[in-house]
């Protein structure tokens, strides 16, 4: 998912292809479609999950009442499937679905932190390079730090006071009509979305008993939400990578204001985090942008990234349409709120640039520490926390 130094071809160093004005339009086509597909995918997974539980979704997820087992589902998923806007696409599907707005919350902080893993991967691309190479692991694992000091910092506020969450609940009330549970505001998604998901279970799953019409619903629905993602994302960068490296070019180096602003722009514009910051990591290791220009820009991927969510939960209806709604605002809440404390508060701040400096300059030297880094804060410490957590309730 790396983008090359130029920042205007794939990973695999071909170049993109060139489109005329017809062609653009048909790709912008096509993107509309898959946007609805998303809506579609989404209320196939909320349908399904309240087909396959019943009234027992909660039970479904005893799993993961443990904030700190969500929090390793999240990061763990979103760091093997590679993509926060699939992760909290399908987290927004299960809340409609009946899934407690408790346990989502951890999970979406965790697909922050999975996410992260793409840009790390595309930093190894210079490790023959030596300072190439270091500037380019520290670009990319400054974001890492970041997310992970955010989840420091609130994942206790949030199991102590659930500020996020009643935050999320009042802003959710607001838009979806007051004190009403119906969404007064979105009922024009529900014409829309209504007739392909009832084709589905009415139609094609039929003749299957209700319990395994909803696992169907949610599988084809997950399934979509990836590929719908994945193809949504192939055809943007086609339409706005050009555009995307001037946006760099002219924002980035001209103060955090301006580099978060980019950093979100970019990322509303492809709909992926990964790569937005996939993008800016050769840009720093070639010496194009520096570490403190880099950082901002990152943050903005963060809060840019949230729209995919927002979308899906566009798509539901009913009685849980302000949980949707609420778990992808708390999604929005949360990266503002981690740009307004971490990165206002200066010796938060310098805490990630701190750190990525330091493992950059390790790594540099020894670059099986590459390879641990990654086993470890992806794979290794997420299974060590699952373990000490049941410990700590057993």
């Amino acid at each position: 998912m790396g983008m090359a130094i130029t920042g205007a071809a794939p990973a695999d160093g071909q170049a993109l292809p060139q489109t005329s004005a017809g062609g653009t339009g048909r790709r912008w086509v096509l993107v509309g479609l898959l946007v609805y597909l998303l809506l579609i995918a989404v209320s196939l997974i909320g349908g399904g999950f309240k087909l396959a539980a019943g009234d027992q979704a909660k039970e479904l997820f005893a799993f993961a009442t443990d904030p700190v087992v969500a929090l390793v589902v999240g990061t763990i998923a979103t760091a093997l499937i590679q993509s926060s806007s699939t992760v909290t696409s399908i987290i927004v599907g299960l809340v409609a679905g009946g899934l407690p707005v408790q346990i989502a919350i951890p999970m979406v902080m965790g697909a922050n932190i999975g996410t992260t893993i793409t840009n790390t991967i595309v930093s190894l691309g210079h490790v023959r390079r030596g300072d190439e190479f270091r500037r380019a692991f520290a670009a990319a694992t400054i974001h890492d730090f970041f997310n992970l000091l955010s989840v420091a910092v609130f994942l206790p506020l949030e199991i102590a006071f659930g500020v996020l969450e009643k935050a999320g609940a009042y802003l959710a009330r607001l838009m979806v009509g007051g004190e009403s549970m119906s969404p007064k505001g979105l009922n024009f998604i529900k014409p829309l979305v209504e007739p392909p998901v009832t084709f589905v279970e009415d139609t094609l799953l039929a003749p299957f008993p209700a319990a395994l019409t909803g696992v169907l619903m949610i599988v084809l629905g997950i399934v979509a939400i990836f590929l719908v993602i994945n193809v949504i994302g192939r055809q943007l960068r086609v339409l706005m990578v050009g555009r995307a490296k001037e946006i760099l070019h002219a924002a980035v180096g001209r103060g955090p204001l301006a580099g978060i602003g980019s950093g979100t722009l970019m990322t509303v514009l492809v709909q992926s985090s990964s790569t937005t910051t996939s993008l800016i990591v050769p840009l720093a290791g070639t010496g194009v942008f520096s570490l403190r220009q880099v950082y901002p820009f990152t943050l903005g991927a963060n809060i840019g990234t949230c729209i995919t969510a927002l979308l899906a939960a566009t798509a539901v209806t009913g009685a849980n349409a302000v949980f949707a709604l609420q778990i992808a605002l708390i999604h929005l809440l949360y990266n503002v709120a981690g740009v307004i404390v971490i990165y206002g508060i200066p010796w938060l701040r310098r805490l990630p640039l701190w750190a990525a400096e330091r493992l950059a300059e390790a790594t540099m030297r020894r670059k099986i520490y590459a390879l641990a880094y990654l086993l470890v804060v992806f794979f290794v410490l997420p299974g060590v926390a699952i373990g000490a957590s049941r410990l700590m309730g057993g």
